[in-house]
């Protein structure tokens, strides 16, 4: 079955019900349930393996769950066309790698034909054009859309990337480890700019998947902590990234700080008594 028109903008954007992954007999993710509604912005939290990359590419239509029901914004998995439902998505992958040495204005403008190129006799109209130029400067990378691609840097990269997943207007943004690879004055300016989209597009739902504590935005709503592939903990922030239920997650006893600025940081709890 096929969709036959964009999904309808009302309702969550996501939710999953007794969601389990099971690959070679081995399970990847058991019993997740998670609801996201627009204007949230989630955090997927977790150690290496812990599945938050796999759940993230099940909620954006990349793969089937093994049990239980998936909606990806009103669609159930299974019934529809995945292709064409993940062309009202935004995926941010910082590994995508364009077809080519691409300048940033094209690169972002691949974000209508979900492609690594521009499509072969395909000519964007002028409102997509001028859509492709405002959010390139929105993502602060004017000075830059004439760039060729093989000449920016890691952060500049990933808020291009930002730029081309938000071509399609979607309801909802994945975001796969964006601050991955990048030094530290970059990593602050791409959460920054992710602070501002959240800012100016009030109803965007947003999805991001970290391990770093450090590399989530101030603007985050609601986290869930994954271990092992189950769900330790989900809700609202404030409720889910403790100090006990993030040392649980991690196996390792830490102690969170969050600074009035709205961001994390975590420091190890001392696992061993001082020499005497």
């Amino acid at each position: 079955m096929t969709i036959v028109s964009r999904p309808a903008d009302t309702g969550p954007v996501l939710r999953a019900e007794g969601v389990e992954i099971v690959r070679d007999g081995r399970h990847l993710l058991r019993e997740i349930s998670l609801t996201v509604h627009p204007g949230e912005h989630w955090a997927l939290l977790g150690a290496n393996g812990a599945g938050k990359s796999t759940l993230l590419g099940m909620l954006g239509a990349v793969t089937h769950p093994s049990r239980g029901t998936v909606e990806v914004l009103g669609r159930r998995l299974g019934r529809v066309d995945m292709r064409e439902l993940r062309s009202y998505l935004g995926h941010v992958n910082p590994r995508h790698a364009p077809d080519g040495p691409l300048r940033v204005r094209d690169v972002v403008l691949t974000g209508l034909t979900n492609t690594a190129a521009l499509v072969p006799r395909w000519t964007p109209a002028p409102e997509e054009e001028e859509r492709a130029g405002q959010l390139i400067a929105m993502l602060g990378m004017g000075a830059r859309a004439e760039a060729r691609w093989p000449t920016l840097s890691q952060g500049e990269r990933g808020r291009a990337l930002i730029a081309r997943a938000l071509m399609p207007r979607p309801r909802l943004l994945l975001l796969d480890e964006p601050a991955t690879g990048l030094d530290l004055a970059a990593r602050e300016q791409l959460l920054a700019s992710i602070d501002a989209l959240r800012a100016r597009h009030p109803a965007l739902a947003t999805v991001l998947v970290t391990h770093h504590l450090e590399e989530l935005p101030a603007t985050t709503t609601h986290a869930m902590l994954l271990r092992e592939g189950l769900c330790l903990a989900r809700g609202p922030v404030a409720d889910v990234l403790t100090s006990d239920l993030v040392s649980a997650c991690f196996d390792h006893p830490v102690r969170l700080i969050r600074s009035d600025d709205g961001r994390w940081a975590a420091r190890a709890q001392p696992v061993l008594s001082p020499a005497v």
